[in-house]
C-alpha cells in the first residue's frame, strides 16, 4: 500500500468510526498527519484523493471539511464511470436496470404523493404530446423516470439509477429513430406504470415497470446479435452501415444536454 493509500485509508476510517463525522473540520495539517502517522505530503495527496470522492471539501482561507455524505455525493461520480463504458456492456446495464427498477417502481406505489403522482402525469402528457419528437419523447421518459424513483423517498436507489439513465438514453432516442412506432409502444407502457401507481398497486406497478424495461432489452438483444452477424449492418438497414454500435458510441441524439 502506497503511503498516499494508507493516509487515506486512515482518514476515512476516521470518517466511519464517527471520530470526523458529516461536516466536521479536519484538524490543522501538521497535527492530523502526527495523529495519522503519515507524511504532510502523503496527507495532502489523500486529501485530494478524498476531495474528488465528494468525501472532503477544502473552503479555501477556512479549511478542510467532511462533506454532508450524501449518497448524491458519494455517488456522483457513477453516472461518469457508467458514460465511459463500452457499448459492448451496455446490455448489462439495462440488466442492471431492469433488477433495480421494477422493485423502486412497486415501492414507489405504496409511497407516492398526489403532488408526486401529479408530476409523473405530467411528463406522461409532454410523452404523447412529443410523439413524434423522438428526442424531446425520451427526455421526458427520463423525467418520467426518475419521478417515480423520486417517489420511493430512497435517495441511494435514486441516485443509483439516475448514474445509468444517461448511458441508456442516447440508445432508447436511437431506437425511437429507427423502430418504427416505437414511440407508441413506449407511451403505451409508460401509460400502464401511471395507471399502477395511481392506483397504489405495488405489483401492478412492478410488473408494468418490468413490462417495459424487458422490451428494451429484448430489442437490444436482438441489435446486438444482428451486428455480431451481419458487420456493417444494423436490423437489416444498409443506411445504418457507419453506425458504430459495438466497441463505439451510440449516435448523439444532439448537441442539446440530454441528462
Amino acid at each position: 500500500m502506497s503511503l498516499t493509500d494508507e493516509a487515506i485509508s486512515r482518514i476515512r476510517a476516521l470518517v466511519q468510526s464517527g471520530e470526523l463525522p458529516p461536516g466536521a473540520r479536519l484538524p490543522p495539517e501538521h497535527q492530523l498527519a502526527a495523529h495519522l502517522g503519515v507524511s504532510r505530503n502523503g496527507l495532502r495527496e489523500a486529501v485530494k484523493a478524498l476531495v474528488v470522492a465528494r468525501v472532503l471539501d477544502v473552503r479555501r482561507g477556512d479549511g478542510t471539511y467532511v462533506t454532508s455524505l450524501e449518497p448524491r455525493l458519494l455517488l456522483e461520480g457513477l453516472g461518469l464511470a457508467v458514460e465511459l463504458l463500452r457499448d459492448d456492456t451496455l446490455l448489462e446495464i439495462v440488466q442492471v436496470r431492469r433488477m433495480l427498477e421494477p422493485a423502486a417502481t412497486a415501492l414507489a406505489a405504496s409511497r407516492i404523493s398526489a403532488e408526486q403522482l401529479a408530476e409523473v402525469g405530467e411528463h406522461l402528457t409532454a410523452m404523447c404530446a412529443a410523439r413524434d419528437d423522438v428526442e424531446k419523447l425520451n427526455r421526458h421518459d427520463a423525467a418520467f423516470h426518475r419521478a417515480v424513483v423520486r417517489a420511493t423517498g430512497n435517495e441511494t436507489l435514486s441516485t443509483l439509477l439516475e448514474g445509468i439513465s444517461g448511458r441508456t438514453l442516447r440508445m432508447r432516442v436511437w431506437r425511437g429513430t429507427v423502430e418504427t412506432g416505437s414511440s407508441h409502444k413506449t407511451i403505451a407502457e409508460h401509460e400502464a406504470i401511471y395507471n399502477a401507481l395511481a392506483a397504489g398497486d405495488a405489483t401492478l406497478a412492478q410488473a408494468a415497470a418490468l413490462m417495459h424495461i424487458g422490451t428494451t432489452e429484448t430489442w437490444l438483444r436482438s441489435v446486438l446479435e444482428d451486428v455480431e452477424g451481419s458487420p456493417g449492418e444494423v436490423d437489416g438497414d444498409p443506411a445504418l452501415a457507419d453506425t458504430e454500435i459495438v466497441g463505439g458510441l451510440w449516435p448523439e441524439p444532439g448537441s442539446e444536454e440530454t441528462r
